[in-house]
């Protein structure tokens, strides 16, 4: 690192005002060019969480599960669909967007990938009928797992959608179509609807009431039954009469959230303020459970896909139920400046679950088009954004002084994510001069707990330390966390302001600034956020600005 300006980071992760010349120590060729790569792209999504992660499982004890050994009667199923709603709940008129790209539908980020369509790890295998099942270790038996079937039967749907190789493309169907077989097969027909048990004893360490002895339910297995079976259901390459199976197995599943926990199975309930959840964890007692946020929205994707694929207004209800729960219950579900919670019941900070939850509630704002929504995933992503970054990041720092930080954050695995026993504790802080503005490779870009964002550089003399985040003075280059909003959101300028918009250059070639100021409050339509050079940004889609990023907060988005 070579290079300089007078700016100071403080331990608390505040900066020094900027001078006069917001640019001084720093070319502008930086700050106002984006480098080829590697910004751009959204970081990669996180494993899917295990539904069992936290728990023990156990073999069951001695108890049949009644499955159905029935044929399925595709009429009967579609004539036991209930006609009216298991309860009156809250609604606030929001409707499935059904007009969605492909990209931005429900499972089609999440393909398997072609060296896991045969998985033998762990935790999971495949069985003589080529079903997922889950092992709590190698030497122990293997389960069927509801979600963990669904899952790993909508990614290889999601893969065979785009994959070209014919091989290849047969052998992602025929793993979803087992999935399905396996999900039909150990139904529990009852209450008029299907259910999918769980054939093992289970119980949460922390998350007291999870506590299930086989067979027990899921609403997030019904939920994500259902998208598994519409969407093999609209695939080419099946028969007829599988279609036919498909669409009264999702009938079935679906019929199982219209009914309500005046009885056993249940997945569905009212809450005491008349909201609608779909448990994850049902309880014991009827209206009880662990209230959980992903589990529920996983599951109201199966309701989006069932609207989507038959019109079904019960499903537009429901839908639009949950809908209102999440976003009133988003400041239960919001931990500000820090990770969010994993349940309503015991509000715990979950940093596995997090960046599911900002991926969750972006498909919600796509599913509805709601900018209430879009703003609400807005706030995750600058409470904890997700922090790895590309191989080749580089953050551009000013001429002058800054203050560097050794910080307790590598845990045994050898990552930088937040660990509990360490607590990003400040271990050493150094004093640095440059006296000409410089770059230096960066690995990280994190919330540091009780802080603002910081850098962590990976080369040269000052490897191992981290830097806090001020734009112009110390930022990473490039394009980071980006959010496409459909539809387009809206931004406005308040009046009398100057506020300065930047059009990027490429690479070192200097961008181009516009200030503009308004006499009155002026609208503008954007269709992209993101942290560009170190600050949140927004993209102007028309008018005098095409083109242009405007910064947060600077400029206000709607939604609020």
């Amino acid at each position: 690192m070579v290079g300089g300006g007078t700016f100071t980071a403080q331990a608390t992760g505040l900066f020094e005002p900027s001078p006069a010349d917001p640019f001084k120590g720093m070319p502008r060729s930086l700050a106002l060019s984006l480098p080829t790569v590697p910004g751009g792209t959204e970081p990669p999504l996180p494993p899917l969480p295990d539904q069992l992660e936290g728990g023990l499982v156990s073999p069951p004890r001695a108890r049949s599960i009644p499955y159905a050994d029935e044929p399925v009667d595709p009429g009967a199923a579609r004539a036991a669909v209930p006609k009216t709603l298991p309860f009156e709940f809250k609604t606030g008129g929001y409707e499935c967007a059904t007009d969605l790209p492909e990209y931005m539908r429900p499972w089609r980020d999440r393909p398997t990938r072609w060296e896991n369509v045969t998985p033998n790890t762990e935790y999971t295998y495949l069985d003589s009928a080529g079903a997922i099942m889950y092992r709590p270790k190698r030497t122990a038996p293997g389960y069927d797992q509801p979600v963990t079937q669904a899952q790993f039967g909508l990614g290889c749907i999601a893969s065979y959608r785009t994959e070209k190789n014919a091989t290849r493309k047969a052998l992602f169907l025929k793993r979803a179509k087992a999935q399905a077989k396996r999900l039909i097969d150990k139904r529990v027909e009852a209450r008029g609807a299907w259910y999918f048990p769980y054939p093992f004893d289970f119980k949460h360490a922390k998350h007291s009431g999870v506590d299930y002895k086989a067979p027990w339910y899921s609403g997030m297995a019904q939920g994500e039954a259902i998208s598994l079976f519409v969407q093999l259901a609209e695939l080419n390459g099946i028969t007829s009469s599988e279609r036919t199976l498909y669409k009264a197995a999702a009938d079935g599943a679906f019929a199982s959230l219209l009914r309500a926990d005046d009885g056993k199975p249940w997945a569905v309930n009212r809450d005491k303020d008349g909201y609608l959840w779909i448990q994850e964890y049902p309880g014991a007692k009827p209206g009880t459970g662990d209230y959980t946020y992903n589990g529920m929205i996983f599951a109201m994707f199966g309701l989006w896909d069932y609207f989507v694929a038959t019109g079904n207004p019960l499903a537009q209800e429901l839908y639009d139920g949950s809908i209102v729960t999440i976003r009133d219950h988003f400041p239960n579900l919001r931990n500000s400046r820090w990770f969010s919670y994993y349940c309503d019941t015991h509000r715990i900070p979950a940093p596995t679950y997090h960046q599911h939850h900002i991926n969750l509630m972006r498909q919600l704002h796509w599913q509805t088009g709601s900018a209430r929504l879009a703003h609400q995933h807005d706030q995750l992503v600058d409470d904890f954004p997700a922090f790895g970054l590309r191989s080749g990041s580089v953050a551009a720092i000013a001429a002058g002084s800054h203050t560097l930080y050794k910080l307790d954050t590598l845990d045994a695995a050898g990552n930088y994510g937040w660990h509990e026993s360490k607590k990003d504790k400040q271990l050493a802080t150094k004093k640095v001069t440059f006296a000409r503005a410089t770059q230096a490779p960066v690995n990280i870009r994190r919330r540091i707990q009780g802080r603002g964002i910081y850098y962590r550089i990976n080369g040269g003399a000052y490897t191992g330390w981290w830097i806090g985040e001020a734009y112009p003075k110390a930022f990473l280059r490039g394009e980071y966390v980006p959010t496409t909003y459909h539809p387009q959101r809206t931004a406005t300028f308040p009046a009398g302001v100057d506020i300065t918009c930047v059009k990027f250059g490429a690479d070192g070639k200097t961008g181009t600034l516009k200030t503009v100021k308004f006499a009155k409050t002026s609208n503008a339509p954007f269709d992209r956020r993101a942290v560009v050079n170190g600050r949140p940004m927004i993209r102007i889609t028309a008018g005098g600005l095409k083109g242009y990023w405007a910064p947060l907060p600077l400029v206000a988005t709607d939604g609020r």
